[in-house]
């Protein structure tokens, strides 16, 4: 909790920092502290949800969270775009300067939230996560399965370690999160983050609408993952997603020079199904791992599918102006396809709460 507390207030002053920076250095400097406290917040943010979330609520609320991190980046793409011809050659500060809002917004929303009862009842600590369910959750609400766990109120906290992670129990589960995750936002950050330009490469002339019809399909593709999420199983919905995205794409590359309509049309579709998918970063990584082991396993997972993603942004437009357009498409292709073929080999079946 106490992470969860201080991630947002910190990643606020850094924003407002950068609007001051003067050299490349520095703004450097902030923008790696600022990744450091986003990495955190993200692992912290799925562990400590999971946890305060009843079973039957679990999978709704932690997709709930794509939900809002898709209209986010969304709203972003607009933001950027409304400060283009804002403060002339120094519009970068406003527009870094501008994520100082939002996380002041969340820093204050956030200075309520409860500690996590389990994790208080493993430390021996039961008394208070007696009074957090009963202040959160509801009086009628007890403890007495997780209390008889830990019966003489000690603490009975186990430490995840990565050596537990790559253990032969768990080794399979922590590399199937690492690969489902990376293979999933290579295509993500590197079409998104470029849409404009990948666009502009397949002959849309107006690559802004084209954005922002892709945009408004995020959006909807992450509430339709939502609505899903529990009437149909996780390895079916990853594998599934997994196929889909690498035929779309796929498609988009062989008529790279087909009408304006069929392009949005098919990266409609693939802005939708790999919004729909994320939501499974936040509801099934958890998933895979159990309480102990949980902010650990989600950590390295997510820590892996940032290194994917700095790639894939780094590489995509290196291969667009080196080869093609179509040649970038099929690069996400084959980490899709990479990602389909592993998880349906591999990847468990979580447990997942038919909607009644």
């Amino acid at each position: 909790r106490l992470i969860y507390q201080l991630t947002m207030p910190i990643f606020c002053l850094l924003s407002i920092l950068q609007f001051f920076v003067s050299s490349p250095t520095e703004l450097f400097v902030l923008r790696l502290l600022l990744g450091f406290v986003l990495g955190a917040d993200y692992v912290v943010g799925i562990s400590l949800v999971s946890e305060i979330t009843p079973e039957r609520l679990r999978g709704r609320l932690l997709s709930s969270m794509m939900v809002g991190w898709v209209s986010g980046y969304a709203i972003a793409y607009f933001v950027g775009y409304l400060f283009a011809d804002f403060g002339g050659g120094e519009v970068w500060r406003w527009i870094l300067l501008s994520s100082a809002v939002p996380s002041l917004i969340v820093a204050i929303v956030r200075l309520n939230t409860p500690a996590s009862p389990l994790w208080l009842v493993r430390r021996g600590r039961i008394e208070e996560a007696r009074r957090v369910v009963a202040k959160y959750f509801g009086k009628n609400i007890e403890l007495k399965s997780l209390v008889q766990q830990n019966p003489n109120n000690e603490n009975t906290a186990k430490d995840g370690s990565y050596y537990d992670l790559f253990s032969p129990k768990w080794r399979k589960n922590t590399i199937v999160g690492a690969v489902f995750y990376m293979c999933q936002v290579i295509p993500y950050f590197a079409i998104s983050t470029f849409i404009p330009t990948v666009l502009e490469g397949l002959n849309v002339k107006d690559s802004y609408m084209g954005g922002v019809i892709y945009n408004f399909f995020l959006v909807l593709g992450a509430v339709l993952g939502l609505l899903i999420i529990n009437k149909i199983s996780r390895r079916a919905f990853l594998i599934g997603s997994f196929y889909i995205l690498a035929l779309t794409l796929f498609v988009l590359g062989i008529y790279s020079g087909a009408s304006t309509f069929l392009v949005i049309m098919f990266f409609s579709i693939f802005s939708c199904v790999i919004a729909a998918a994320g939501v499974l970063e936040f509801a099934y990584t958890p998933e895979l791992f159990p309480t102990h082991l949980r902010a650990s396993g989600v950590g390295f997972v997510v820590a892996a599918s940032r290194v994917s993603a700095a790639l894939g942004t780094f590489f995509l437009p290196i291969i667009t102006e080196n080869f093609s357009t179509s040649a970038a498409l099929y690069f996400c292709v084959v980490a899709l396809l990479f990602g389909g073929i592993f998880c349906q080999k591999y990847a468990p079946e979580t447990r997942f709460e038919e909607n009644k």
